[in-house]
């Protein structure tokens, strides 16, 4: 079986975390408990576009956090 992460003309979402981590996800496949939907289903190339341009800090929330905290 091929990865379905990778089929460029498969139908994925952008899903997003409560850390503001982002996922390319298949449109597929349920959305794993912690995450919801970003960007509906869309390609796998508007998905990757979409979560370049909205995940620009790599740093989890918590840690954003905790340094701003000290």
């Amino acid at each position: 079986m091929a990865n379905p992460f990778e089929n460029s003309d498969g139908r994925y979402h952008a899903l997003v975390n409560e850390e503001g981590q982002y996922s390319l996800w298949p449109a597929f496949v349920a959305v794993p408990e912690g995450w919801t939907v970003s960007l509906e289903e869309s390609s796998r190339d508007e998905c990757i576009s979409f979560i370049e341009e909205s995940w620009t800090d790599m740093r989890p929330k918590s840690l954003v956090t905790a340094i701003a905290a000290n």
